[in-house]
């Protein structure tokens, strides 16, 4: 876990009076709720994907749904406490949260795209570089000071982890070049995640608060390709369906997406949770043992 920030400023673990082992623990079962969740989606999408060939389709209304879900779990705060969560108004969300939001949305939009080509494997292999851009992109926006030692950490251990990934990988260059391209946009996506949950005059620390307001974003980042690649395919498929025969067909799809888009959800809370707590650089740790465990 990294401790401190370019700034002094002092972490989830420095910051508790409940002793090193209770907070420990407690970054622990964060980081720990964060796996199952990450593990399974990975897997969940790439046995869905093959069967289901819209893999922008799918994460627009994932996109969709957490929105909903947020808005919704926010409205039953607000009911039951009487209370207003916050809201940005339109400069500061502009600014701060749309940059984000476009970022987020091409992450994980390529991510998907690029499972449908790849394995599991090569997948991880490539998906294990965001380690390096978060750290890059950390030290461009002195989030974190810089230290040879911590690159040499982080090298050392995308290195070990691409070695060791590396002969059992099927190669696919277009899937190859969506994941590079994704984990690249994770580095600035998680970058600037931890910019805005750690500034207290945002008011973003909360990662229901956070989901909620970067889903918009997320989804005009991927609308244009959506409608690019996908859009006419998607139509041409839906003319080809005969109903009432293929209702069930139809039903089943939904049930399936509806599955994937809490799962994400899910995740993507226990993600902005470890980024509100500790750092981005701790959640790309946290991933790359998360990726042994995948393989």
């Amino acid at each position: 876990v990294v401790l401190n920030d370019a700034g002094g400023n002092k972490t989830f673990l420095q910051i508790s009076n409940k002793g090193y082992m209770w907070t420990l623990i407690s970054a622990s079962g964060i980081i720990l709720l964060y796996f199952p969740l990450s593990i399974g989606l990975t897997f969940y999408q790439r046995w869905f994907l093959q069967r289901f060939h819209y893999p922008l389709l799918v994460v627009m209304i994932h996109l969709m749904t957490k929105f909903f879900m947020a808005a919704i779990f926010r409205c039953l705060w607000q009911c039951w406490y009487r209370r207003q969560r916050i809201k940005l108004d339109w400069p500061n969300t502009i600014r701060k949260i749309a940059p984000m939001g476009f970022v987020s949305g091409l992450d994980i939009a390529f991510s998907n795209w690029g499972l449908e080509f790849i394995t599991v494997s090569l997948y991880t292999m490539t998906k294990s570089t965001s380690i390096i851009f978060i750290l890059f992109f950390a030290l461009l926006f002195k989030l974190e000071e810089k230290s040879w030692s911590l690159i040499f950490i982080v090298a050392m251990i995308s290195g070990g982890l691409i070695m060791f990934t590396y002969k059992a990988t099927q190669f696919d260059l277009m899937g190859f070049l969506l994941v590079l391209f994704a984990s690249f946009s994770s580095g600035i996506r998680w970058t600037l995640a931890q910019f805005v949950m750690q500034r207290a005059e945002m008011g973003l620390s909360n990662p229901l608060d956070m989901l909620y307001h970067v889903q918009p974003w997320m989804f005009i980042s991927i609308l244009p390709f959506m409608i690019a690649f996908e859009a006419g395919v998607a139509i041409h498929g839906w003319h080809m369906l005969t109903f009432p025969e293929d209702m069930p067909l139809v039903w089943f799809t939904i049930l399936y997406i509806t599955v994937g888009s809490v799962i994400a959800l899910a995740m993507e809370l226990s993600e902005y949770l470890v980024i509100s707590r500790m750092s981005s650089l701790t959640l790309s740790v946290a991933s790359i043992f998360k990726e042994v465990c995948t393989l």
